[in-house]
Parts: structure tokens; sequence; C-alpha cells
């Protein structure tokens, strides 16, 4: 009878424990946070280390994470690739004084800052605005600062950066037909001119569809035409206007309000956050301390007197 009774006693303690073995397989397979675990089940049944590592690869995940493709291109390099369009004062054009004819104003000081906010060189590409914004999804350059216009449209394609910079819309006119063209009706069914594929050409097909519109790479060469008397008025915004009626006694605005303002931001390819917090940042700190004023200043003067020259 004692061998019997000792046998099953044997018998249960061997259930017990294998009972005990399936509980721990069991909870190895779940994904159960440390404290959980441990109020759950002796210590035995979760080994400490199969709780932690979870988390160290978490971490170990989190710091390979890769960086944008610009920025890593940009670390890479050690250059940043800025498109811009001279011949849009005193937002970029060449500084005609200089040995170097370099492309200067108050976008390549912004685009200055930020290269050395990332530890780059600073490279420009001047082209037409036209070809600008192509070349970002063709990898040609690494950001587009040229005094664009954050458009519903363009966001479709590509990320903007904060606005810097806010402007009126305007016509620039001769002297002579001032009064003639004294209200925003008055250029109704006129010839027209502005920068082709910017926000100015826009505001010609928008308001004046009846008008003909004469679209040209650059601004001095609408100008030109405003000047020869092929068109009668040039829309441009107010902070590039300044220079040319500040070095032309013949030009001067329009008294005509289009009622439309403009903010210009810097563009990018999409999918680059980190990059774009970067450049806000720059933004902000220059917006502080005062740097656009100065800029601003100082570009408008040195462009009105390189068209004095």
């Amino acid at each position: 009878m004692k061998k019997k009774i000792l046998s099953l006693v044997l018998m249960a303690a061997l259930t017990l424990g294998t009972l005990s073995g399936c509980g721990s397989a069991a909870t190895e397979k779940k994904s159960i946070p440390e404290e959980t675990t441990a109020a759950a089940a002796p210590a035995e049944a979760e080994p400490a280390e199969a709780v932690e590592e979870a988390p160290a690869e978490t971490a170990e995940a989190a710091e390979e994470a890769p960086a944008g493709e610009v920025l890593a291109r940009i670390k890479e390099t050690g250059k940043l690739v800025v498109g811009t369009a001279s011949g849009y004062p005193p937002y970029e054009f060449v500084d005609i004084t200089s040995a170097d004819q370099k492309v200067i104003g108050i976008d390549m000081a912004l685009a200055e800052a930020i290269a050395e906010a990332l530890g780059a060189e600073l490279v420009i590409e001047d082209m037409n605005f036209s070809s600008l914004l192509a070349s970002l999804p063709a990898k040609k350059i690494d950001l587009a600062i040229a005094g664009i216009a954050p458009t519903d449209e363009r966001k479709e394609t590509m990320d903007f950066s904060d606005s810097y910079l806010f402007a009126e819309q305007s016509f620039l006119i001769l002297k002579s037909r001032a009064e003639e063209l004294a209200s925003a009706e008055a250029f109704n069914g006129q010839p027209l001119a502005a920068q082709k594929a910017t926000t100015q050409e826009r505001v010609c097909q928008d308001l004046y569809p009846d008008s003909q519109l004469v679209s040209l790479d650059k601004v001095p060469d609408c100008i030109m035409e405003l000047k020869s008397g092929k068109v009668a008025g040039v829309c441009i915004e107010s902070i590039v206007g300044q220079q040319y009626v500040l070095s032309d006694e013949e030009l001067t605005f329009s008294a005509a309000d289009l009622g439309i303002k403009k903010e210009t931001a810097i563009a990018l390819e999409k999918g680059n956050e980190d990059l774009l917090e970067i450049i806000n940042q720059v933004i902000a700190d220059k917006m502080a301390d005062g740097s656009f004023d100065t800029w601003i200043h100082d570009y408008s003067e040195i462009a009105a007197s390189n068209a004095g020259n």
C-alpha cells in the first residue's frame, strides 16, 4: 500500500512539472511588458535578458534610421547645391561690380546660412526659372531658392519651407502713362509682360485673359519690352520692382491695387522632413535676429547701383 501511494505522489509531481514548462513557453511567445510578466509568473519563467532585448533592438534601429535622401547626399558630398534664377533683384542677381560675377541677393544670403548650418559648401546653379523646379526631381539640385511662391499646385509635387518674404503684386509702368494706368481696370486689353513660369505670369493670365501676354525668361527683358513701348506694364512684385524705380527715372509703379500678395519659400523634394526641419530653424533664427530686414536693405541698394551702371 505504501508503495502504491508513493507511486501516485511521484506521478502527480511529474504532471505539475510538465504543466509548469508549457506555461513558460506560452509566455515567451507573447509581447508582454516587463511589469506584467513579473507580476504574472516567477522570475525564472521569463528571463530578464529576453525582456530587455526588444527595447535594445528598437533603440538600435532608431539610431540607424536613414536620413532623407537629400540630406544624406549633402552629408556624403559635403556640398549643398542650390538652384536659382538670377535677374530677379534683390532676391538673386549677378553682381556686375565683382570680378567673379557672383550671384548674390537675399535668397543667396539665406542659402549661405543654411549651408553653414549643415556644415556644407554652398554651390550655386544659375538657370532659367522655367527650368528650376524641374531640376529638383531630376536631382540636379538639392534646393530651389529663387523667390518661389508655395502655391497649392506646386505643393502637390514638392515640399516647401516656411515662408520668409511677403510682397504685393503690382505693375511697373512708364511715368508718362501713370495717370492713364492708375487702376486695375485700365490694364484690360493692354499688352502685358511677366517673367515666364512665375506667379506674375499667372496673375496676368487670371486677371487679364483678354490681354496679349509676353512671357520672358528674365525680368530685365520684360523691362526692355516696357521701355520700348511694346507692353503697357510689367507685372512684378513690389520688392523686385523697387530696384528699377530707384535706378530708372522713366519708370514707376501703377497706382492700381491688384489685391494679391505673394509669399516666398524654399522648394525641395518630398520626403525630406529632416532637412526641412533644419531649413525652417534657420529661417526662424534669421527672422528673429533681423537678418532679413538687413538683407532687403543692403541688396536693394546694391541692385539699384548695378542697374545704374
